[in-house]
């Protein structure tokens, strides 16, 4: 399965960076950055350091690219015939432990600001969207660890083992 993400509106370099290293891990193909989502570079072209801090190399290994508009990131990946699939708390929200993609799929995950998240219009423009199940009083993961549950999910339900929560 080819897996790309998007980050969009991430505030956190110290979140990007560790997206980054969880993409590394996980053999994600790309990742697109949108809107204010930092990069690696800063903007004199140097590795900036709360970002290298965590993601330990992996923006050298993790093909990436920047998107002007959240739209513009989604219509490339649909030409590019990916299933855009939204992260999000919502009413129509699948759980992620019962989406299973195809084995052959190419999905682009979408992550999206840490306290807002996606918005409706956004999600709107999604193929799908999951929600990580939760169990505790909290209703959020922070966006990190978000991406990692989201990745490993998906990379099993693809496989077609059974997960249970």
């Amino acid at each position: 399965m080819d897996v790309a993400l998007v980050l969009h509106n991430i505030r956190s370099s110290h979140n990007a960076g560790s997206i980054f290293r969880t993409a590394d891990a996980t053999g994600v193909s790309r990742i697109v950055l949108v809107g204010y989502t930092p990069g690696p570079l800063d903007q004199y072209g140097t590795l900036r350091p709360d970002f290298g801090k965590v993601s330990l190399g992996a923006e050298q290994t993790v093909p990436h690219e920047r998107a002007e508009t959240f739209e513009a990131a989604v219509a490339k990946l649909k030409t590019d015939e990916y299933t855009v699939v939204g992260v999000e708390l919502d009413k129509n929200a699948i759980p992620l432990f019962q989406y299973k993609p195809p084995s052959d799929a190419k999905i682009a995950l979408v992550l999206g600001n840490e306290v807002n998240g996606l918005s409706k219009e956004e999600l709107m423009l999604c193929d799908a969207v999951v929600e990580i199940p939760m169990k505790g009083m909290k209703e959020s993961l922070n966006v990190s660890v978000a991406a990692g549950v989201a990745l490993y999910g998906l990379l099993r339900n693809s496989a077609g083992e059974a997960v249970s929560l």
